[in-house]
């Protein structure tokens, strides 16, 4: 073998490897995130919707209903130190289908 073709070769591996390492984004959808960390969508979803996970609300281009983003930011932050703590809702009233312990 030439020296030509072993380094077509070994461009050919680097090439194979860069293709199948995950793409680093600057925004994930709750789908993309949730795949990154090995949970399921509608469990990214809600987390998003408790403030468990730093995320906000885009509109999709796919109808009238906006869907949560997450920055990648929040994704190492998430794979460091987990989920944000729960913090109860500010307003008296709580939250439908809220527990609510005996005091």
């Amino acid at each position: 073998m030439t020296n030509i073709d072993e380094r077509l070769e070994k461009i050919e591996a680097m090439l194979v490897v860069l293709v199948e390492r995950p793409q680093m984004r600057e925004w994930y959808t709750t789908q993309e995130f949730a795949q990154a960390v090995g949970k399921a969508d509608f469990t990214i979803r809600g987390y998003c919707r408790l403030q468990r996970l730093r995320a906000e609300k885009r509109q999709s281009g796919r109808g009238a209903h906006p869907q949560w983003v997450l920055p990648h930011a929040e994704l190492l932050r998430y794979q460091k130190e987990g989920l944000l703590p729960y913090r109860r809702p500010a307003s008296s009233h709580e939250e439908p289908g809220a527990f609510r312990l005996a005091e």
